[in-house]
């Protein structure tokens, strides 16, 4: 018969039947695991604890699905509307590709997309200075506009993917093609201990993007392992938990035994088999599970909210409500102790209603006015009650739109540059950092690939992502990025 138990220390073995059965199996499991012995390897797991003083303890991550146009939220380009109907060659801007100070920066990632939509697009919206720092915000965005002075936008972020792959490469900081990596908020998860054992530390709101872009792994742990991945959650009081319901006539008492016996057998098999992640994630989510019964719905209650602050995330109004409702449960599980809450808008069964080949000016007009008023009610609730202090939000979409014209009324995918902003969490607000040419087509002043994003939230968090890396998983040092100073207060 196979020895379930290894040989172990008279102390250890004393402390675990202390802890009874539970502590005895989670002791062979970590054992098994290298954990126990990680000492002698001279690797060190995440401990919960951050690797130096934080400036924040959370995130709230606010994707537009789709890539968001650039020019038309945060990065406007007068430029455009100057040159309208005259191709690249015909601007001062020509030279643009061949100037030696600009290829010195450039990385032409997809080659000859610059010749495919050479008619400049107008400028679909005008803007304005907002804030004593003068931010230059979208007219599409007078609520967020007012909330400049908490912005640190960078405007020169690229990546590599020109489809919607870039989705998925802007939350791992890999192609879609090199595989599946862990996400941001999977490396958050495994890096930091829980602030509320009642909740997960990760939470995804609204719809993810689709299949077609990459799908659950948006949000996934890839080789962290399953327990580290995202929960999917539904803003909706009366069913928050879709997967995690009791069965009809099941009381409390009963559903506890049910899970104490099934706790049991868990463990056992976690014993025999201990370098099962998989069944290590579903011992956590078994537990986690009966525990988030009461603790999901409790932070689901916008009952509970005052009227002045559901009015404030848009809740009375049909267009702003669906994106208020995830924006106020992003708070309310950032309140009890989420660490990392993924919000998605624009899912639309493809690439994301952000994708604006077409009618640009009608998509964002109505995109923008359902995620504006949200957007800048979630910033000034977690100003108003402390929170923005030591919370991160991020704005963020997975590439830009083309100074060109796609047909007669859209942009085309754009990964040579475009823009994101933060704010909280110890995050320099006021403030504009890095730039793309002035027709907004590549990014030529302190550029940053995306992972620097990420890295940027990890220091904030406390955490160095070289420490976080896994025996055997080498990663590239791009995949690691270099936190954006320039934009830390």
């Amino acid at each position: 018969m196979q020895n379930l138990f290894p040989r172990r220390a008279r102390r250890e073995f004393l402390a675990d039947m202390g802890m009874g059965f539970t502590g005895l199996a989670l002791g062979c499991l970590l054992n098994g695991e290298g954990i126990a012995r990680a000492a002698t390897t001279g690797w060190r797991p995440p401990d919960g604890q951050p690797h130096f003083r934080p400036r924040a303890k959370r995130v709230i991550w606010l994707f537009m699905i789709g890539g968001a146009s650039q020019m038309e939220t945060f990065d406007p380009k007068p430029a455009l509307n100057r040159y309208a109907g005259k191709s690249i060659g015909e601007t001062p801007y020509s030279g643009t590709l061949t100037n030696p100070l600009v290829k010195r920066n450039l990385r032409e990632v997809i080659e000859g997309l610059h010749k495919v939509h050479p008619k400049i697009f107008p400028m679909q919206v005008g803007f304005s200075k907002r804030g004593q720092s003068g931010l230059d915000v979208s007219d599409w965005f007078p609520h967020v506009g007012g909330c400049a002075d908490d912005l640190a936008v960078v405007r020169s972020l690229w990546t590599t993917d020109n489809n919607h792959g870039a989705q998925m490469q802007f939350h791992t900081g890999r192609h879609v093609l090199e595989g599946q990596f862990p996400t941001i908020g999977s490396w958050i998860h495994y890096g930091l201990g829980s602030l509320n054992d009642n909740l997960p530390q990760f939470v995804v709101l609204g719809d993810p993007i689709d299949t077609c872009c990459g799908g659950l792994g948006a949000h996934g742990a890839s080789y962290l392992g399953p327990e580290h991945a995202g929960v999917q959650l539904q803003a909706d009081p009366a069913n928050p938990l879709t997967f995690g319901k009791p069965g009809e006539g099941i009381g409390r008492e009963q559903q506890e035994r049910e899970f104490a016996l099934l706790g049991e057998f868990n463990r056992m098999a976690a014993a025999a088999y201990p370098d099962d992640p998989a069944m290590r994630a579903r011992i956590k989510s078994y537990e986690l599970a009966f525990r988030m019964q009461t603790s999901v719905p409790d932070a689901m209650r916008f009952d509970e909210e005052s009227e002045e602050v559901r009015r404030l995330y848009g809740l009375d109004q049909e267009v702003t409500q669906p994106f208020g409702r995830l924006c106020l449960a992003a708070r309310r599980m950032a309140e009890q102790g989420v660490r990392f809450v993924q919000v998605f808008h624009g899912q639309n069964g493809g690439a994301g209603k952000w994708d604006a080949h077409s009618k640009l000016k009608k998509g964002h007009t109505e995109l923008c006015a359902q995620v504006d008023k949200p957007v800048s009610g979630l910033l000034k609730d977690l100003k108003q009650r402390g929170m923005l202090d030591d919370t991160i939000v991020a704005w963020v979409t997975e590439f830009g739109r083309t100074p060109g014209a796609q047909g007669s009324d859209g942009r085309d995918h754009h990964p040579y540059g475009f823009t994101v902003w933060l704010a909280g969490g110890g995050i320099k607000g006021g403030t504009v950092h890095g730039a793309t040419d002035e027709l907004g087509f590549h990014a030529v002043e302190n550029r940053h690939y995306v992972t620097d994003i990420h890295a940027t939230i990890l220091h904030q968090l406390g955490l160095d992502p070289r420490r976080l890396e896994v025996p055997g998983r080498k990663r590239l040092d791009i995949d690691f990025g270099e936190p954006i100073r320039a934009i830390i207060a």
